[in-house]
């Protein structure tokens, strides 16, 4: 659990473990699609040759009941010798652990403002107060540090000398590192010796460490000892260093399983695997003897080697298509993607699974294939650009291996079509990252065209393919990726409409503010569109500082006041001298205020605009209370309804829709400060920020507080430009018992300029 993660239940975890809320349209659509799938792959294997032999005739550890030779020389790889060899070489690998900078300078740094303060309190000027002031001094600040080490700091009379003994022992310790362990660790790798990494910038250093020598939490009363006797110190400086120097210390060193995992792939990827060979003519099964485990597996690559349907090969294919399918489903589920798919997103994941792999089935008929891969036949570039760029880029990495890997299990393709299909998939999401034009499709077409082109090469060379086969298969290579990225610029439009996407292109075009429905905002409510643009780019800017959608966030923050077109004058930022609301109640007030979110939700779903937008429009305000209007009524009734007050919205749930509000907020609210500076303006946007948090506003946007942190930065920077570009101009003069200075009443401008 991320422990700055905002608002995280504590039966969040629990929660998610739940199966989720059956839906018709989708399941009846991934079972169909995946039983199409198999109809197809089984039909295609039931067109087979004839003389493989049947393995079930034979069992590991019975009595053969006839001979059987090898018709031709067959190479196969000894699967079983071959993991043997690996879990051996992987038994020596040493783990992985990684010397965190960070925590160690967190550490010195404590120990320096431990120093600093002792030294402050413990000086020789007789303000610092005596022993009794050090001790709830340096107490209040440091409460892990045990009285007795206190008190024993401040009657030492060399009590500078032991602060800065202190140093050097915490630096030896830190240089040392301090080790978390876990049990299973020397357990699984190398038992004796572990690696770690320090990090220096660019550069990197490994060290090997014996297990025995490594320093641990349990193990530092003895290294400071051994510290003292190294350097000839008085035995009797151990106790308090220990006492002084300890409560600072913390790990530093910590096992990393994905470096660790790394050294073990660079093993499996160099280590040759064990090849057998049967040559022809070979007694493999001899009458009479039995049966061994290593007859059976050269029963089994003969049989590769052979034309003709091992039913016992189309069963684990099958088996295989089924944990494929189940795979994608579960990746394609919120607790991966964060979010649930919607219907129409599902069934263009089934339809495109199904295609792909139906049609690999079917193109590897063709008779041109005996020279060219499968895999330049299937437009695998437009099937994961297309679900990049309409469901998400993450769900489409997952596509990009497991659709080739099915056309590969299904018996389409071989290890040259599927090295090109892999490396077609994958180019095809990372070149569409950074996208903002459709002709950017067609030139990321053409960037995979060039992959495809390397990869068949690769292909080509590997398998020592004839000359005179290159330049057809490079241009078919080149094509596959360039006419894809043609394709998708011609269905994505359609595709865009039919699933309602929040593409990267539908998003420009939604920002156009020369869009009709932000035309007549402008011409209706000229304040609430101004409004509108300074929350857009504070909450763009934000967006971008966090890593966050900064597109969508900027698109939410247009649309997100279009509701108060139908009474814009009952806002303040479109106000000039009358306020209609001095003329009603408070409750009637609060009202109309209410009314624009859900005038806004109705008007973002006529339009047709995508979910997150529309969810922005709805969570801007969240369920928060308007403030002004409710504590104008408890002066006026005494006692009233809170609900009455509050925005009918929920808070938001996503990290845009979270940052336009808390940027709605801000912006509103800053124009009531007089002479905003940079510094009143950061302590006025924190205790805006603080104060959503503070309300439960947050608790579902997945924003961290350093996410908050670098937002409220982002605000006072462009609000800091923003206001100090602008010419302050003499005041005209004032009318007869006129204030000098009016502004909004902050409780209103909190609400977002609704007053």
């Amino acid at each position: 659990m991320n422990k700055h993660t905002i608002g995280l239940n504590s039966n969040a975890f629990f929660s998610s473990l739940k199966p989720g809320k059956l839906r018709l349209g989708p399941a009846l659509a991934s079972a169909g699609a995946f039983i199409l799938t198999l109809a197809v792959v089984i039909g295609s294997r039931g067109r087979g040759g004839s003389g493989s032999i049947d393995l079930a005739e034979f069992e590991a550890g019975k009595v053969a009941g006839r001979d059987v030779a090898a018709q031709s020389s067959v190479s196969y790889v000894d699967e079983q010798a071959t993991q043997q060899q690996f879990a051996v070489q992987e038994r020596m690998i040493p783990a992985v652990f990684t010397y965190l900078n960070d925590i160690s300078a967190g550490m010195r740094e404590a120990y320096a403002r431990f120093a600093d303060l002792a030294r402050e309190y413990a000086g020789p000027s007789e303000a610092s107060g005596g022993e009794e002031a050090f001790y709830r001094a340096v107490a209040e600040a440091f409460p892990n540090i045990s009285e007795a080490a206190l008190r024993g700091l401040y009657r030492e009379p060399r009590r500078a000398e032991f602060l800065e003994l202190g140093g050097r022992v915490l630096e030896t310790l830190l240089e040392a590192g301090i080790f978390t362990v876990p049990a299973e660790v020397p357990q699984t790798y190398n038992p004796e010796f572990a690696e770690l990494r320090h990090n220096y910038g660019p550069r990197t250093e490994r060290e090997q460490i014996r297990y025995d020598r490594i320093l641990t939490t349990h193990r530092v009363d003895g290294a400071i000892a051994r510290y003292i006797a190294d350097n000839a110190l008085p035995p009797a400086f151990s106790p308090l260093i220990t006492d002084m120097v300890k409560p600072f210390i913390t790990e530093n060193v910590f096992f990393s399983d994905e470096a660790t995992a790394e050294r073990v792939q660079e093993l499996k990827d160099t280590m040759e695997p064990v090849v057998k060979y049967l040559e022809r003519g070979k007694r493999i099964i001899r009458k009479g003897f039995l049966v061994t485990e290593d007859n059976i597996m050269e029963l089994r690559a003969l049989n590769s080697s052979r034309s003709g349907v091992d039913v016992r090969m189309l069963a684990g294919q099958v088996l295989a298509l089924i944990l494929l399918f189940a795979l994608l489903l579960f990746l394609a589920g919120p607790r991966n993607l964060k979010r649930t798919l919607k219907p129409a997103e599902t069934y263009l994941v089934c339809i495109l699974s199904a295609a792909y792999i139906t049609a690999s089935v079917g193109v590897k008929n063709l008779a041109i294939l005996d020279t060219l891969p499968a895999a330049l036949f299937l437009p695998t570039p437009l099937v994961v650009m297309l679900a990049s760029m309409l469901i998400s880029p993450s769900l489409t990495l997952v596509m990009a291996m497991i659709l080739p890997l099915g056309a590969l299990l299904a018996g389409s393709f071989d290890a040259a079509s599927g090295m090109v299909a892999l490396s077609s998939g994958f180019a095809a999401v990372y070149t569409l990252r950074g996208a903002e034009r459709r002709l950017d499709l067609v030139k990321a077409g053409s960037l995979v065209g060039v992959v495809n082109l390397i990869a068949a090469l690769a292909a080509l060379l590997l398998y020592r393919e004839a000359a005179e086969n290159y330049p057809l298969i490079l241009f078919w290579a080149f094509f596959n990726g360039a006419a894809s990225g043609m394709l998708v610029l011609g269905f994505l439009p359609i595709l865009e409409k039919l699933l309602n996407s929040v593409t990267t292109f539908r998003l420009i075009e939604l920002a156009d503010l020369n869009a009709p429905i932000l035309k007549r905002l402008f011409n209706a409510a000229s304040g609430t569109y101004s409004h509108s643009l300074m929350v857009a780019s504070l909450a763009e800017n934000a967006c971008q500082e966090i890593g966050a959608n900064a597109l969508l966030a900027r698109v939410g923050a247009y649309y997100h006041d279009i509701g108060k077109m139908e009474q814009p004058d009952y806002f303040v930022e479109n106000q000039t001298v009358y306020n209609k609301h001095d003329d009603i109640a408070p409750r009637l007030s609060a009202t109309v205020i209410r009314s624009h979110v859900k005038l806004g939700i109705e008007k973002a779903r006529n339009l047709g605009l995508p979910k997150e937008v529309v969810d922005i429009v709805a969570e801007h305000h969240g369920n928060s209370v308007i403030t002004y209007f409710y504590h104008e009524a408890l002066k006026r009734e005494g006692q009233v309804n809170i609900e009455d007050f509050s925005y009918p919205g929920m808070p938001p749930r996503s990290r845009e829709s979270a940052v336009v509000m808390l940027a709605d907020v801000t912006e509103a609210a800053a124009r009531t400060l007089k002479k905003p500076t940079a510094s009143r303006l950061e302590k006025f946007i924190r205790d805006l920020i603080m104060a959503k948090f503070e309300h439960d506003q947050l608790s579902a946007s997945e924003l961290t507080f350093r996410d908050l942190e670098t937002i409220k930065k982002s605000f006072v920077r462009v609000l800091a430009g923003y206001y100090h570009s602008r010419i302050e101009y003499p005041k005209p003069p004032q009318k007869e018992g006129q204030a000098a200075d009016e502004a909004e009443p902050p409780d209103a401008a909190a609400e977002g300029g609704e007053a």
